[in-house]
């Protein structure tokens, strides 16, 4: 049997993607076949697909670290055929083909049955993204009782930002959202941000080891020197949750944030986080954070899919891209 599948190939040291149609193979013992009705684009899949070895080792490859759809054939017993199951992270879309083909064969540990009140599409415009940012407020609301000030997010028109906004605004926070996009303030105060604040006039003002508490607590999309600014701009024994890197993976800061305010850094893995955990959250999802993400999410096909990975490496995309399998 074949399926169809976006198929990044390295040819000749340059890398090309097309849609193409596959050998499928059978699961073997404690893995499960999943028919994807949709997937997701996350930065990391742009890599991938651009032929970042860091990412991904050996081409060609399947991208796709986000996949929803039906049990098709099992070889485990915590999974039958017809289950409707969600998988998020780990290897696949990294090294194990993931959600940007038809069908995807995964280990069962991999594997949480999608809530009965969220659609396919609803759990795809959550997605990795959306677990990330889960996790970030999570690690907010759990280890910090401050509210007073506002709550600052990085990134906040990208996937995790822009779901980390709707989120905090759902509960109840003040949020400051940082951007570099000066198009996009009608999108943020529309998600719930309460203030804007532009990348390029924040990264002007002077760095200092101290500056006066300006924000409660923080989740940081992108580290660099977004993430050394605001450090010493945290409110005493505030959080900042960090979980990105695309301005950089190196950061320039002092200790006294950390011993004369008491602030926690705390770094957020969604990706390798336990299925246990991950599960959790989709429950959350599915319930008290249950959110609108329709007014975010732009629906893409394979056939589309080249245009959208360029502009999410070029920092353009704003919200989430949900792909679809369907017809």
């Amino acid at each position: 049997m074949k399926y169809s599948a976006y198929y990044v190939e390295e040819i000749n040291g340059s890398f090309a993607a097309s849609v193409k149609k596959l050998d499928l193979n059978r699961p073997q013992n404690e893995f499960v076949q999943i028919k994807v009705s949709h997937s997701s684009l996350n930065y990391k899949d742009a890599l991938s697909a651009s032929g970042n070895k860091g990412v991904t080792r050996q081409y060609p490859f399947v991208p796709g670290i986000d996949a929803v759809g039906t049990v098709n054939e099992s070889a485990s017993n915590k999974f039958s055929e017809g289950d409707e199951v969600i998988v998020t992270g780990y290897d696949m879309g990294m090294n194990t083909p993931g959600g940007f083909g038809e069908y995807i064969c995964v280990p069962e540990s991999w594997v949480v049955n999608k809530p009965k009140n969220l659609s396919p599409l609803e759990v795809m415009s959550i997605g990795t993204a959306g677990l990330t940012a889960a996790a970030s407020v999570l690690k907010i609301t759990q280890s910090s009782s401050l509210h007073e000030l506002s709550t600052l997010v990085s990134g906040a028109t990208g996937g995790v930002g822009s779901i980390s906004v709707m989120l905090l605004s759902k509960l109840g926070f003040e949020v400051t959202a940082l951007t570099g996009k000066s198009s996009s303030e009608n999108f943020l105060t529309n998600i719930g941000a309460t203030h804007i604040l532009m990348r390029d006039e924040y990264l002007d003002t002077p760095n200092k080891a101290m500056n006066r508490p300006l924000y409660s607590n923080a989740i940081d999309t992108v580290g660099g020197d977004i993430l050394s600014k605001m450090l010493p701009q945290i409110h005493p024994h505030g959080v900042v949750a960090c979980c990105g890197n695309v301005a950089g993976i190196e950061i320039n800061t002092t200790v006294f944030p950390f011993i004369l305010r008491g602030i926690s850094l705390c770094g957020i893995d969604s990706a390798e986080a336990p299925i246990e955990f991950k599960s959790h959250l989709w429950q959350k999802f599915s319930d008290e954070w249950k959110l609108d993400l329709s007014s975010i999410i732009k629906l893409t096909t394979k056939d589309n899919l080249n245009e959208e990975i360029q502009l999410i490496l070029k920092g353009g995309q704003q919200g989430r891209v949900v792909l679809t399998h369907e017809e």
